[in-house]
């Protein structure tokens, strides 16, 4: 192959090479950190102690069971006067908050993770279209259930009348699932091959390459700028994601576990540019250094060519 048609075969083998490095990252983490539940649950376990995330629960879940009370604890005394379930809010509140600092309450919260992410694989792996137009709903009942007790243990009144039901929440649109499993796949085939391309096209290239040493400096200086850019694309989407929220989404709890989601990402995308700015560093610092190798023993110099003088030395 010529010298010139191998450079350029090199070259661009190795500037795709450094675009899929991040892409090849972000497949990765949304094929194998986010579809695996015991991984996804112990990711999301610490956020139980975050004040943000028990505040964004408490107001959830006080609020769901306010409600509950009162629609069917509405009790008139002899005035007529309703009471009941305007007195026991505050007591609602503060049990909930209370609820949240417990180890229950840290149970009840991968245990909800649990089902939650169960739910969503299910429908995104499901071929079928029987919840074809239905929303994926995950029931809050394993939350609602122990703050019953709580407050019946703290003999608020009426609290054991409170009805624990079943209260599906949508986590997943109807109308988009078919959209979101195709992303699905998609993400599931690009996690395993992008990063195995990545590699291919990179050590390819540098062996097609006529300067293999700048070859690898390229390699190492792509790797590091693909990692600045995952970097970068992971503050934009975390402020993308913030501002589309609904305004009632408290936006601490929401950036907290986007970063809980995101730490191993982060950290990838920092390695890769450590990694490739040191490769690219170590390659041109030693640039000019020759290893000189010392003779074999008992090895004998060539016989010097007819009409020279042998080299004394």
């Amino acid at each position: 192959m010529p010298p010139r048609l191998r450079s350029v075969l090199s070259a661009a083998l190795i500037a795709l090479s450094c675009l899929l490095v991040p892409l090849g990252a972000l497949a990765a983490w949304a094929a194998y950190g986010l579809v695996d539940t015991g991984r996804y649950v112990t990711t999301l376990a610490p956020l139980a102690a975050d004040p943000a995330v028990r505040d964004a629960v408490a107001d959830t879940v006080g609020d769901g069971l306010w409600r509950v009370v009162d629609e069917h604890m509405d009790v008139r005394p002899a005035g007529g006067t309703p009471s009941g379930g305007g007195s026991l809010r505050p007591f609602v509140h503060d049990a909930v908050r209370s609820f949240t600092r417990t180890e229950a309450f840290r149970l009840a919260w991968d245990t909800g993770n649990q089902v939650t992410h169960d739910a969503v694989l299910r429908a995104l792996r499901d071929e079928r279209d029987r919840t074809a137009g239905q929303p994926v709903t995950v029931d809050l009942a394993s939350v609602t259930d122990p703050v019953k007790r709580r407050l019946t243990e703290d003999h608020v009144p009426l609290a054991a009348r409170i009805p624990v039901q079943h209260t599906p929440v949508a986590v997943l649109p109807g109308d988009e699932l078919a959209a979101y499993r195709k992303g699905f796949h998609v993400l599931e085939v690009a996690g395993f091959w992008l990063p195995l391309s990545a590699v291919a096209f990179a050590t390819t290239g540098i062996g097609l390459a006529v300067h293999r040493r700048r070859a690898v400096t390229a390699t190492a200086l792509g790797t590091a700028l693909g990692g600045g850019l995952l970097a970068l694309a992971l503050s934009i989407g975390r402020a993308l994601t913030l501002a589309d929220l609904p305004a009632d989404v408290p936006h601490p709890a929401a950036a907290a576990v986007y970063d809980a989601l995101t730490a191993t990402l982060r950290t990838t995308a920092w390695l890769l540019l450590a990694l490739g700015l040191t490769a690219a560093a170590t390659t041109w610092l030693t640039r000019n250094v020759r290893l000189n190798r010392p003779g074999r023993p008992g090895r004998r110099r060539p016989p010097a060519p007819a009409g020279r003088r042998p080299d004394p030395t």
